[in-house]
C-alpha cells in the first residue's frame, strides 16, 4: 500500500505490477524524466541570476517565439531520454519532427515513445510564474527492432502507456499516471528527492473555478460565450470565480485540486484551436479521466480523437466532470440551432 512521503523510485518499484505493460524499462523511462525534471528544476530556479531568461532569438516549429528556458529544457530532456537507452522514438513540440532512436548496441529494441511539451507556459518565465513540462508515453505499434516511424506518434489518446507532467512552482511536483489513479510528488530540494505528497488526486465532480482567457471572449463561438455568462451568473452556487494563469500545467493543477474547468476553445483566431492534440491535450485529458475528471473538445471525448498530425491542434475543455458536461450542452445547443 502507497503511502505519503514513499520516494518516487520506491512507489515505482511497489505499483510497478500495475502498469498497463509490466516492464522495467516503462519504470526506468519515469526515472529519466524525474532526472530531467530535476535538472529543469533547477535552471528555472536561478533563472533570475543567470542568462537564461528572455528570447532565445529563434522560433519554434509553430512559429512561436522561443524562450531561452525553452531551448534548455527541451536538450535537457532529450539528452536524458536518449543517453539512457530507454526510448525507441521522440517527439516535442519544440521540434519539426519525431526523433527515431536507435542505440548503437540494442538496434531498436525498444518498445515505447514519448511526447513531450518541454516548458509549458514559457512566456511567463521572465515574470516568475509557474511553467510545466507535460509528457506522454505510448507503446510502439511498428514491429520491434526496426526504425520508428509517424504511425508511432499518431495514436489515440486512449493507448497512452502513462503520462503526466511537473510543475515548476513555489514547490516543484511530479504528477503522472500509468492508467491506475494519479499521484503527485513533491522535490525535497535540500536532498533532491520525489516524495509522494498527494495520493489518488482527483477532481471534485463540480467545481467552482473556471480558467479562460476572457481577453478572446470576442472570438469565441456563442456556446462557449454563452457558458462564460452561465459561470457569471447570480445563482445558489453561482458566480464561478475566474482564475486565469495561461500556464496550462498550472490551471489544470490548481482546478484538479479545487475543482474547476479549464477553457482553450476554438476561436475566429484559431479555427482549429490552439493547444496540440500530442503534447498538451492528451496526456491531460488522460490524467484528467483518472483522477475522475473529463477532457471534450466542446463535442467529442478528447482521447478518442484520432491524431492526423504531429503538431495538430485541437479545442481543449478539460475538469471536474460536471463542469466538461455543462460546456459540452452549451455547445450543442448552439450547434442545433
Amino acid at each position: 500500500m502507497s503511502q505519503k512521503n514513499q520516494t518516487l523510485g520506491e512507489f515505482i518499484i511497489e505499483n510497478q505490477a500495475s502498469f498497463k505493460y509490466s516492464s522495467g524499462e516503462l519504470s526506468r523511462l519515469i526515472n529519466s524524466i524525474r532526472l530531467a525534471a530535476k535538472v529543469v528544476n533547477h535552471a528555472v530556479n536561478k533563472a533570475g541570476l543567470v542568462d537564461i531568461l528572455g528570447h532565445s532569438g529563434d522560433t519554434n516549429t509553430q512559429g512561436e517565439n522561443q524562450q531561452k528556458l525553452d531551448v534548455y529544457a527541451n536538450e535537457k530532456f532529450i539528452q536524458m531520454l536518449t543517453n539512457r537507452n530507454i526510448v525507441c522514438g521522440i517527439a516535442s513540440e519544440e521540434e519539426q519532427d519525431f526523433m527515431a532512436i536507435n542505440s548503437y548496441d540494442n538496434n531498436h529494441q525498444n518498445k515505447y515513445v514519448v511526447l513531450i511539451d518541454p516548458l509549458d507556459g514559457s512566456s511567463n518565465i521572465d515574470v516568475n510564474v509557474s511553467v510545466g513540462t507535460i509528457f506522454s508515453i505510448y507503446r510502439r505499434v511498428t514491429p520491434v527492432g526496426s526504425a520508428v516511424t509517424i504511425e508511432d506518434f499518431l495514436q489515440k489518446g486512449t493507448e497512452q502507456v502513462a503520462a503526466g507532467y511537473i510543475i515548476y512552482g513555489t514547490s516543484t511536483m511530479l504528477v503522472y499516471t500509468t492508467g491506475d489513479g494519479v499521484n503527485g510528488f513533491t522535490l525535497n530540494p535540500a536532498i533532491g528527492t520525489f516524495y509522494l505528497s498527494h495520493p489518488n488526486m482527483r477532481f471534485p465532480t463540480h467545481g467552482s473555478i473556471y480558467s479562460v482567457n476572457e481577453g478572446n471572449y470576442i472570438h469565441f463561438p456563442q456556446g462557449i460565450k454563452n457558458y462564460i455568462k452561465y459561470c457569471q451568473m447570480e445563482e445558489e452556487d453561482r458566480p464561478y470565480t475566474s482564475r486565469y494563469i495561461g500556464s496550462l500545467v498550472s490551471d489544470f493543477h490548481r482546478n484538479m485540486i479545487k475543482g474547476g474547468i479549464y477553457l482553450y476553445p476554438q476561436s475566429s483566431t484559431y479555427p482549429e484551436g490552439k493547444l496540440r492534440l500530442l503534447y498538451e491535450c492528451n496526456p491531460m485529458a488522460f490524467l484528467a479521466e483518472q483522477a475522475h475528471g473529463k477532457a471534450s473538445d466542446g463535442y467529442r471525448r478528447i482521447l478518442d480523437i484520432q491524431p492526423e498530425a504531429l503538431h495538430q491542434r485541437v479545442p481543449f475543455v478539460c475538469g471536474s466532470a460536471a463542469m466538461v458536461e455543462d460546456v459540452k450542452r452549451f455547445m450543442s445547443k448552439e450547434h442545433k440551432l
